[in-house]
């Protein structure tokens, strides 16, 4: 017999008296997974943090609607009411584990906190129950009590998270965001890990996702969102196979597709390593056993004009601190050329020109643009550094045109980061980079945190550049479907290593390392789910 968890009726929220969110209604049942779908911007994470009753109400409020967690009204809840539903009744997994757990507190100090708030157990039994905890979520080393957030991996925090929310054995879990800045193998796991926990709990799922893959995986009913409200609701297999509204159609259908660009295969190289490695001192003491740490080892490839090297591999694998060493934000050893010259032994005075040669656009790009800046100042920053003859008014007219470049208005110069939505941003990250003409720009997981639709709209805007400008790219992403759309070559990283690496049809399509494998079938299995 079904029993109804969570029951949101015509639930509204208004930011400074704004609706954002308008008459949202759905149910969710025990045992039962929905997942809540839409673009940023839609209202999914402001509806999620509804139930929990966590949006800022000093500028927040709910004009009408009402929200059940077990038959009980949160709406308008007491303090203490609320203290109790929360990890109690509902427990929350956000998206950026690491931004949600304390840098400064061991994870045995963060899960024993929801134990001794909702269960009041002694020191002795909270240990056993949160050994107990991360056993069930898959971390079993013992020491892992005492280690602190950024001493884990990205799948390993939110592994922690998810103990933390389950400490209670909640009847709901929303898990908002889990897997989306987590590689193909590990968001598998986590996936996996959810499922299991769901059916062995008989909890009630809420998933908040832009992921139509962790959707078609994950989901029994399917609730989809935009302009905060809920467009069209119904089965998994029902919404996929034959879905009503526009919007919810536009939104199957924008997912990054087509092929790199061709190039010329002998085009000149614009960036070269040779046997790169780099080490991270492990020295924290009089008794430490690790003196060093070889992140990236003996690592040997090149990049031509208008080509795209895609690099591959799980968290932990080498490929930012390998891209970060090739900027020369990373003191490395072996050999790198920009071009025939060597930049490897070159002071930080004399590096300074060459950095118009070779860009980066990072993951984040909020965190990525100063708040504080205007979108004209972030732009022509480089401007200023390498050429500093320009007055301001030809500065002016370069960031306008570059703007446009990346298709955007040159009248949102004077605007700040914060007024734009997060594909804005990227853009705006794009055009700094190109700004200044460089020949190759590394591309750090530039459209993980985007929605599928601005995904496949980023994309398309880096091949049109690329062809425009015969740009070279360093592309590094967890997203297969991305590296295919971009990527002439690509290669494959573990433990610091090239395992395989070969044209991107060669290794995505026919990979030869078991490696490689178990990454290309993790990824195939959620889109194919």
């Amino acid at each position: 017999m079904s029993q109804t968890i969570l029951e949101v009726d015509k639930l509204s929220v208004a930011f400074y008296g704004n609706e954002v969110v308008r008459d949202v209604s759905f149910h969710v049942e025990r045992g039962e997974t929905l997942a809540l779908v839409g673009e940023s911007g839609s209202g999914k994470s402001a509806t999620a943090l509804s139930i929990m009753q966590l949006l800022p109400y000093r500028y927040a409020s709910h004009p009408r609607g009402s929200i059940k967690i077990d038959g009980l009204e949160v709406m308008g809840a007491s303090k203490e009411t609320l203290l109790n539903v929360r990890g109690d009744r509902a427990g929350m997994v956000f998206q950026e584990p690491m931004t949600s757990l304390n840098p400064l507190q061991t994870i045995e100090k963060q899960i024993g906190e929801v134990l001794f708030v909702h269960r009041a157990m002694g020191k002795r039994e909270a240990v056993e129950r949160i050994e107990e905890l991360l056993d069930l979520v898959g971390l079993k080393r013992p020491d892992r009590l005492s280690a602190y957030p950024h001493e884990m991996s990205g799948g390993q925090r939110q592994r922690v998270m998810i103990a933390m929310a389950l400490a209670n054995e909640p009847d709901l879990l929303i898990a908002d965001e889990p897997t989306t800045a987590l590689d193909v193998t590990v968001q598998a796991r986590v996936l996996d890990l959810l499922n299991e926990l769901r059916e062995r709990l008989n909890m009630a799922l809420l998933l908040i996702t832009h992921d139509l893959g962790v959707v078609r995986k994950m989901a029994d009913r399917v609730c989809v969102m935009t302009n905060g409200e809920v467009v069209e609701q119904n089965d998994t297999q029902a919404i996929f196979d034959a879905p009503q509204h526009n919007y919810t159609k536009r939104l199957i259908a924008a997912e990054p597709s087509g092929l790199p660009v061709p190039y010329a295969r002998d085009a000149p190289e614009v960036i070269r390593v040779d046997s790169v490695s780099v080490y991270y001192d492990m020295n924290r003491g009089w008794f430490s056993k690790e003196k060093e740490f070889q992140a990236v080892k003996e690592v040997s490839a090149s990049i031509r004009r208008g080509q795209t090297l895609g690099i591959v591999g799980e968290s932990g694998s080498g490929k930012t601190t390998l891209a970060m060493a090739l900027l020369r934000l990373k003191s490395s050893h072996g050999k790198i050329y920009l071009g025939d010259t060597a930049i490897q032994g070159l002071t930080a005075k004399q590096m300074r020109p060459k950095r118009r040669v070779i860009q980066v656009v990072f993951q984040d790009p909020y965190g990525s643009l100063s708040p504080r800046l205007s979108v004209l100042e972030i732009i022509a920053a480089g401007l200023k550094v390498h050429h500093p003859e320009l007055s301001a008014v030809e500065r002016r007219d370069k960031v306008a045109h570059a703007l446009v470049e990346v298709g955007l208005e040159p009248t949102v110069m004077d605007r700040y980061p914060h007024e734009f939505s997060g594909g804005q941003r990227q853009r705006i990250a794009i055009a700094r980079a190109i700004i200044v003409d460089p020949e190759v720009v590394v591309l750090d997981e530039p459209t993980s945190a985007l929605d599928l639709s601005v995904q496949a709209r980023i994309v398309d805007l880096l091949r049109d550049l690329q062809v425009r400008k015969n740009l070279a790219y360093l592309f590094i992403s967890h997203d297969l479907k991305v590296v295919r759309a971009l990527s002439h070559d690509v290669i494959v990283m573990k433990d610091g290593e090239i395992v395989e690496r070969g044209s991107a049809k060669a290794v995505l399509d026919s990979p030869q390392q078991d490696y490689t494998k178990a990454l290309m079938a993790a990824a195939f299995e959620l889109e194919a789910s």
